[in-house]
């Protein structure tokens, strides 16, 4: 039913769509579904009421009100000590912990952990991610040829205490024993039952007769 004096519906729509275009060439701006305005970020419209996060700055959260964008920034809690495998995604504000542990020579161990790296040292995984370590200190080895075992952590004399007959280091006599190196000269092996007596203390003692002219080894004639 169209009352008379009213224009056509097709007219009265042209003067609506008129409308709206002076208006936005004008700068003016108005409400959508109830909004005072907009807000433009990230390439995109934001309607007021609406949350987003910046694309430049993910840690950034803002919200559209009527006076503009009212943004503040997420502040990242810190990684537990004992983190040792942190990632961070593109897409988050904050680096994750992967893993919490102590990685120690290139292996990862659990925290609490009690590991043995080599037959000196024992180790253990501490709650601040740090590996501490005790360190075996051996006694010198009372023989000048010790053997490292495969599992043990101190060398062993496998041939009992001994001594290097002198300097030259070419012959080796058992602990308590002598040796005559020429026919002046006797040397003796100590016998000391303190391991750390044998420390610098690797010749045997010698001593020489008095008057006495070492003799000379024969030489055959032809």
């Amino acid at each position: 039913m169209v009352f008379s004096g009213s224009p056509p519906l097709e007219g009265r729509i042209r003067t609506v769509v008129l409308a709206l275009f002076l208006c936005a060439q004008a700068g003016f701006g108005f409400s959508v579904a109830g909004q005072d305005g907009t807000c433009e970020a990230n390439g995109s419209i934001y309607f007021v009421g609406e949350w987003y996060f910046l694309e430049s700055d993910h840690c950034t959260q803002c919200e559209c009100t009527s006076e503009g964008s009212a943004c503040s920034r997420t502040e990242c809690t810190s990684l537990p000590a004992a983190c040792i495998h942190v990632s961070h995604y593109p897409t988050d504000c904050c680096p994750r912990c992967e893993k919490i542990g102590c990685e120690y020579r290139g292996v990862v161990y659990d925290l609490g952990q009690n590991f043995q790296p080599s037959e000196c040292e024992q180790c253990t995984c501490d709650s601040d991610g740090i590996a501490r370590c005790l360190v075996a200190d051996c006694a010198p080895p009372p023989c000048v040829n010790p053997n490292y075992q495969p599992g043990k952590c101190c060398p062993e004399c496998k041939e009992g205490p001994n001594c290097y007959v002198n300097a030259s280091r070419s012959q080796v006599i058992p602990a308590g024993e002598s040796i005559w190196v020429d026919s002046c000269t006797k040397c003796r092996c100590h016998d000391g039952q303190d391991a750390g007596f044998w420390e610098g203390n690797r010749l045997a003692s010698c001593s020489r007769l008095k008057n006495c002219t070492p003799e000379q080894p024969s030489v055959k004639k032809n």
